[in-house]
């Protein structure tokens, strides 16, 4: 191990809030509230996808947070791309002071060592709060860390704006295409309405 590094736990390197479902009445699809991701099923590439939303949040991520999947199956990753609820299967991690680039890929690192939580004799793995504040990371100094940001962020900012767009443009087809197949706009309508987003 590289002078000044040690072995320590995530509990020390950031805060982490379990996430925890709100009544079901709160739920919605049609934008109100706060994006509520439950687990793996709304995981993206990188970022969760809106599917629901949540009026009455009770657990949040913040922008910038690494959301975790605590339950099967475990250790799955996203970043919140905005500030967010989350449910019963996610975890937010947030890391003390720091850029969320090194914690997300720290976490990449140790995705194979969740597995673990997968074979304990559950049908369904899961973690605790507990599992995951005393989960065994390397943790090196602070300038490493630091220049560790520095290095990775502008990537890390264009795989952001490519999934965003991505997740626009297929908002803009979900909307167009019954449209045009059911004949109520012509091809030369949704081309207009496609440049006016873009």
């Amino acid at each position: 191990m590289p002078k000044g590094w040690r072995v320590g736990t995530l509990g020390e390197l950031c805060e982490i809030v379990m996430g925890q479902s709100p009544p079901g009445e709160t739920y919605n699809e049609s934008g109100e509230g706060l994006p509520f991701y439950q687990g793996i099923r709304d995981f993206g590439f990188r970022f969760p996808s809106r599917r629901i939303y949540c009026t009455a949040s009770t657990r949040l991520a913040q922008k910038g947070d690494v959301l975790l999947s605590v339950r099967a199956p475990v250790g799955s990753l996203n970043v919140a791309g905005e500030d967010c609820a989350i449910g019963r299967g996610v975890a937010a991690l947030r890391i003390k002071g720091q850029h969320y680039g090194f914690l997300y890929y720290l976490m990449k690192e140790t995705q194979e060592d969740w597995k673990k939580f997968e074979a304990e004799g559950t049908v369904f793995g899961s973690v605790t709060k507990t599992d995951v504040q005393n989960f065994s990371i390397i943790i090196p100094q602070t300038e490493v860390i630091l220049r560790f940001n520095e290095v990775v962020f502008p990537m890390d900012e264009t795989i952001k704006n490519n999934e965003m767009q991505s997740l626009t443009l297929a908002s803009i087809r979900d909307t167009l295409l019954p449209k045009l197949l059911s004949g109520e706009i012509r091809v030369k309508d949704a081309e207009r309405f496609v440049e006016g987003k873009i």
